[in-house]
């Protein structure tokens, strides 16, 4: 198999595994036991890798609180956010290609009484900064953003958009799950308030994350979500996943020393399919911005293919056809259809998550793949699994 999907997860780094298996076995001690030398040992790792996590995105580590991922990152944000401060305003603003994280956590606090602003983007997926300055009331009190949306690649611009934010006095939460380790981040320069982020994107293990709230300039107050011995500081209770912290950490160095050098590799190679398929195939509809998109990412349409039938051919590769999260839902992609792409094309992409493993040898097999599938499809034969 040739795994194009690292936007759904990617594979734990052998340089991470390597880091976190002494932490299940001669280091196994709770990070919360201060009596002895084995709850010592594993504090000291936890800090060591929230050191790690924090200078990838140019904070300080007390600003690091750890969670087991992304979901439970953003729900701890928006709701913790609305909890504190709701008796200054009930309105939230964020976007209509959200990850399903933000969007169904919005619909929740719109259960409670909360509104909610859901901005459009263009056909590139992206919001405009006047629309969002215009959205912005006094009872504004967050503004959720997807930095790298997770199916179709396209980046936003976060330091205007911050400072939009800044301006008025609304917290500015970026959902960084997808763009963390993979193109340059810096909080402070991009006035960020929130920010979270998912191992699991970045070749650490699945179930740990973590939460950036910033403490000053302006501090920022969250209510738990999590109750039950104050771990964290408090802001989310339970027994510490060391092994998983200890890796994540070890990812964000990795990721410190290899980012530049990494992102332009990966963007080669996703050119590479690209340009592969456009010489080869009429009707190739590249989906989301150009030029502002996430080093890995290819989702392309092709025309009069509907993507789950051509997807049934690709035994030797794994690809997806929209959002791993969602993709067991038959409906079409609501990330596609915000950004107004024809339904026609929207049930034609597909989503390429090219990453550290892949190889040129891979990616010229994959348009073998790709290319012969396409054209079977559309000459309405058979289709039977590539080899």
């Amino acid at each position: 198999m040739i795994y194009l999907d690292h936007h759904a997860t990617t594979p734990v780094d052998p340089r991470v595994l390597d880091a976190m298996l002494p932490m299940f076995s001669t280091h196994f001690g709770n990070a919360a036991s201060r009596n002895h030398a084995f709850g010592w040992a594993a504090e000291e790792a936890v800090e060591q890798a929230r050191s790690r996590v924090a200078r990838l995105m140019g904070v300080t580590a007390k600003e690091i609180v750890f969670t087991s991922g992304a979901t439970e990152s953003i729900n701890l944000a928006l709701k913790g956010a609305a909890d504190i401060y709701g008796p200054k305003g009930r309105h939230l603003v964020t976007t209509a290609v959200e990850h399903k994280a933000t969007l169904d956590t919005c619909a929740h606090l719109e259960t409670l009484g909360y509104r909610v602003t859901v901005l459009g983007v263009d056909a590139h997926g992206r919001i405009r900064p006047e629309e969002l300055a215009e959205a912005l009331t006094p009872e504004t009190i967050l503004f959720s953003l997807i930095h790298g949306n997770n199916e179709v690649g396209t980046l936003h611009d976060l330091a205007p958009l911050g400072a939009i934010c800044r301006s008025r006095g609304v917290l500015f939460h970026v959902d960084a799950a997808q763009t963390f380790g993979k193109v340059p981040i810096d909080a402070d320069a991009m006035a960020i308030d929130l920010l979270s982020v998912s191992g699991h994107k970045l070749y650490a293990p699945k179930g740990v994350g973590a939460l950036y709230v910033r403490r000053k300039n302006p501090r920022v107050r969250l209510a738990p979500q999590i109750h039950g011995g104050g771990h964290e500081r408090g802001l989310r209770s339970g027994t510490l996943n060391v092994p998983g912290i200890v890796g994540l950490g070890k990812a964000c160095e990795v990721a410190m020393a290899e980012m530049d050098e990494e992102a332009a590799r990966v963007s080669a190679l996703r050119d590479r399919l690209y340009h592969g398929l456009l010489a080869a195939l009429p009707g190739v509809a590249l989906i989301g911005h150009p030029q502002e998109r996430l080093p890995g990412n290819l989702n392309v349409a092709f025309e009069g293919v509907a993507g789950e039938n051509l997807m049934s051919g690709f035994v030797e590769i794994a690809v997806s056809s929209g959002s791993a999260c969602t993709s067991a839902s038959l409906q079409p992609s609501h990330v596609l259809t915000a950004m107004g792409i024809p339904a026609a094309l929207i049930h034609g992409s597909i989503r390429f998550g090219i990453g550290r493993g892949t190889t040129e040898a891979e990616i010229d097999r994959a348009l073998e793949i790709v290319i012969a599938q396409v054209r079977k499809v559309r000459q309405g034969m058979p289709l039977e699994p590539a080899r």
